[in-house]
């Protein structure tokens, strides 16, 4: 059975949404069939034939696929050309790796993958933007539809940046958002700065010598090294990063020993953990402060420690004009009381900064949590899932972007 039509809340204005109002019940069929049928970044087989064909159903002037190993993009001509622009709107459509405990008839039915970030809800929307921009084409230039794969750690955005996406589709802005049960339904948030953090691997390798617990003095103990590294990195972010910048470290898993071997000490640990920046000078820092404190921390045991450091996204930093612009659309649909426009960025990271990095754009942020009600369990949570009340409003932010950007 079908949710049913978007929450009474939802005030929004504008011919878009209430005409994407109208195909709401298949917008949500879709959505939870893609729920259904989780996959992992550049595995979305299913999930882009489903998109695909139901993009061509749409009357769209032209599907690209294979960008980016399973990425597509669409292209909707307006009724006019005559202004030259091609504005771009991107969803991701990747899973995640976890097991799904909620009891709902389209729970995932794939073991060990889930759709607990939204992503499905992201594609909806776009999809649904797309039916509604190919019937009305009402605006001057080209809108282009990037349904990207692999944002869940596998850099999609990247593969399709390097595949030549905005070189075969020379889009002037490109923009995104993400659903946020922090947030209530119909409300929007951005800011035209930092929107989320740069996301950085660490691997730390410690070397000793192993030998018996009962005699310690005869081995160098590098579970003791991986103690005191994982205490005194701490301090790096207290003690080196100014107050008014933000930084996390986060050292998450360790590996030592046996744990069937009580007295064994081991030769080796390893420590893994993340690193969280806003700013390339402080990401600089911190990986500077992380190498020589660990290599000194081990050194003083007679241990040696090797940071690995792997910078995997950087940080997702909105165009000011863009961002501006982005909220401006949104206040017209929903209404100046219910746009953030300086909302507190997030230390999470997101692989939409690739795309930053290369186009002009903005990344939004599209509040989905009913109060202790649906939407509102967090993101990567096992019983997460995308509130279909939004759906209606995510696709017609996307269209009203092209027509506002675009106008006759």
């Amino acid at each position: 059975m079908l949710a049913p039509r978007p929450a009474p809340t939802l005030k929004v204005k504008g011919r878009a949404f209430a005409q994407i109002c109208e195909f709401y019940p298949e917008l949500t069929a879709f959505r939870r069939d893609l729920h259904a049928h989780p996959e992992l970044g550049f595995e979305e087989v299913y999930t882009a034939a489903r998109v695909k064909e139901a993009l061509q159903r749409c009357g769209v002037d032209a599907v690209h696929t294979g960008i980016g190993k399973t990425g597509l993009v669409a292209v909707i001509k307006g009724q006019r050309s005559s202004s030259g622009k091609m504005i771009g709107l991107r969803a991701d459509m990747d899973a995640l790796p976890m097991t799904e405990h909620n009891d709902f008839a389209w729970k995932s039915a794939k073991v060990g993958l889930m759709h607990g970030c939204g992503h499905d809800g992201h594609t909806a929307m776009l999809v649904g933007a797309a039916r509604y921009l190919a019937a009305t084409r009402n605006f001057d230039g080209t809108a282009v539809l990037i349904f990207q794969p692999g944002e869940e750690g596998y850099a999609g955005a990247k593969a399709m940046i390097e595949d030549g996406l905005f070189e075969r589709f020379a889009v002037q802005s490109v923009y995104g958002m993400h659903n946020w049960p922090a947030m209530r339904p119909g409300t929007i948030g951005i800011n035209p700065g930092p929107m989320m953090a740069a996301a950085d691997r660490v691997t730390i390798e410690i070397s000793g010598r192993g030998g018996h617990g009962a005699h310690p003095y005869q081995a160098i103990d590098p579970v003791l090294v991986a103690a005191h590294i994982i205490t005194a990195v701490q301090s790096i972010v207290s003690r080196n990063v100014k107050p008014i910048d933000s930084a996390v470290i986060s050292l998450c898993a360790m590996r030592a020993g046996e744990l069937g071997a009580m007295s064994v000490i081991p030769d080796s640990a390893t420590l893994v953990g993340t690193v969280r920046t806003f700013s390339p000078l402080v990401q600089a820092l911190v990986e500077r402060r992380l190498n020589e404190m660990c290599q000194a921390v081990a050194l003083g045991f007679g241990a040696t420690a090797t940071v690995h450091y792997e910078r995997m996204y950087p940080a997702t930093i909105n165009s000011a004009p863009e961002a501006r612009f982005a909220a401006d659309v949104a206040q017209s649909m929903v209404g100046v009381q219910h746009v953030v426009r300086d909302l507190e960025p997030s230390m999470g990271a997101e692989d939409f900064s690739f795309m930053l990095q290369v186009k002009p754009g903005a990344y939004m942020r599209i509040g989905q949590g009913e109060e202790n009600g649906v939407g509102s369990c967090f993101l990567h949570n096992s019983r997460y899932d995308f509130n279909d009340a939004i759906l209606p409003l995510g696709a017609a932010l996307h269209a009203s972007l092209v027509e506002q950007a675009m106008p006759i």
